[in-house]
């Protein structure tokens, strides 16, 4: 398509080919087996590096706060942001709270 895929894109491919992981190594579609392999498995794609899905059903992931480069320093095609801070996952979506009755106490 010659154009770069966006954030959300990215992240429905990563969901979508870690889903058919889990269906594949568990070899079912029952919904119990395959939630309990996707919390098991580590998520390492392009979109996730040692991602994992915690207890209360996060997709928990390192995220970045990104900045807009000056057309001066972008350097080649879809060169628009800087890193400004990586935040690890546990950062970025922080801890369990309790309230959900999925997660564990």
């Amino acid at each position: 398509m010659s154009k770069q895929p966006t954030m959300d894109q990215a992240g429905v491919y990563s969901a979508t080919m870690t889903y058919l992981k889990a269906l594949k190594t568990v070899g079912t579609t029952d919904s119990d087996k395959v939630m309990a392999e996707l919390k098991r498995m580590k998520i390492k794609d392009m979109f996730a590096n040692e991602g994992y899905i915690r207890a209360d059903g996060v997709m928990i992931h390192d995220m970045y706060v990104m900045q807009v480069k000056s057309p001066q320093e972008s350097k080649y095609p879809w060169d628009y942001y800087k890193v400004v801070k990586k935040m690890n996952g546990e950062e970025a979506f922080g801890p369990i709270t309790g309230l959900c009755p999925l997660a564990s106490k």
